[in-house]
């Protein structure tokens, strides 16, 4: 063999190994790629079950990945993750867990991304008591309503008129025992309005959302505390009473069961992220890279949540319905390829 065969044959052999080097790299920096499985956390509320079918579907069909979801509650779940028995939890509100607090400043979780942007919480009350409905024959009841601050004159207050109490108005509050409930309690004091409402707490968070349908479906005055992304946000069209800013100081007094209640102010901005456990966030960059682009429209999770109650569709088909519907929203954030298997499996 001349020297130039010889030559060759090895130029040829090494081109070969390093192209099988490349592909078994490949391989092995995919995660999914060795039949692991990324396990969800199975929160239970609204639009995290929904976010979590969403991107559940992603990972399935457009990356090959086998996925599970655990159920539980949510700081079972964060500890989990912390624990890497649970890789993603799909919509974690930072800073208000302290156990997840705990394990980002121990290094074992990280948040990656924006699950959705411009969640908010407050106090509301129906569109048309501001601005009136035509077609509905309702005029407006309190056209410049527009802050709390206003809720303590009387002409306002006799608006929503408490059926059990008429001498105080109503202000439907969270159920006892969730932490909203508290913050809104010190609130009514902080603002002073003690006096003038009655601090309705509901049973549930069923009833508290039936209570607001009934009104609004009937077209009568309500003032009550809500938040976002929801299902009665997709369906109701509500406006936020304006607080005073939000400062951290105050912010600490309303939430401390001994603080002062000598001035309150708004609820503080919402970060809503995709909370990861450290190492599978290391191991699995393709899917870091996805979900740092995957941030869902407000609007767009408010709508889904109202299709899920409008037509008792339960998350796994609301998030059909999205990935059949929304391309236009979610392409962006895969690969191509792995757009088509999905366009191809919601069909």
């Amino acid at each position: 063999m001349s020297n130039f065969t010889f030559t060759t044959l090895k130029l040829a052999l090494a081109t070969t190994a390093a192209v099988f080097a490349v592909s078994t790299g490949s391989a092995q920096a995919s995660y999914c790629g060795d039949g692991k499985t990324v396990t969800f956390a199975g929160i239970d509320w609204e639009s995290g079950a929904f976010i979590t079918e969403v991107m559940k579907t992603i990972l399935s069909e457009g990356y090959g990945c086998a996925v599970d979801a655990i159920p539980g509650n949510s700081v079972t779940l964060e500890q989990a993750t912390a624990n890497n028995d649970v890789q993603i939890f799909a919509e974690e509100w930072i800073g208000r867990s302290d156990v997840w607090n705990n394990a980002a400043a121990a290094g074992q979780v990280v948040s990656v991304g924006k699950t959705f942007v411009g969640a908010s919480e407050g106090w509301y009350v129906p569109a048309y008591m501001v601005k009136g409905d035509t077609t509905r024959g309702i005029a407006p009841t309190a056209p410049k309503l527009e802050t709390v601050e206003q809720l303590k004159d009387p002409a306002i207050v006799k608006l929503f008129t408490d059926p059990e109490e008429p001498s105080k108005g109503r202000f439907l509050n969270c159920p006892s025992g969730w932490t909203c409930e508290g913050v809104n309690t010190a609130k009514l004091q902080a603002y002073k309005l003690t006096d003038d409402y009655v601090n309705f707490r509901p049973g549930t968070g069923t009833a508290l959302d039936a209570a607001i349908s009934a009104a609004y479906l009937r077209g009568e005055p309500i003032l009550f505390y809500y938040w976002t992304p929801t299902a009665i946000m997709g369906k109701y069209d509500l406006v936020q009473l304006k607080e005073p800013a939000y400062d951290e100081a105050c912010w600490t007094e309303l939430t401390s069961a001994t603080g002062k209640r000598d001035r309150g102010c708004a609820f503080p901005a919402v970060e809503v992220a995709y909370g990861l456990n450290a190492d599978f966030a290391k191991a699995a960059p393709e899917i870091v890279e996805m979900l740092e682009k995957a941030t869902f429209p407000l609007a767009e999770v408010n709508a889904s949540l109202a299709y899920m109650v409008d037509e008792k569709a339960d998350a796994e088909a609301a998030a059909k319905r999205f990935l059949a519907t929304k391309g236009d929203v979610w392409g962006g954030w895969v690969p191509a390829e792995a757009r088509a298997k999905i366009e191809a499996a919601v069909k």
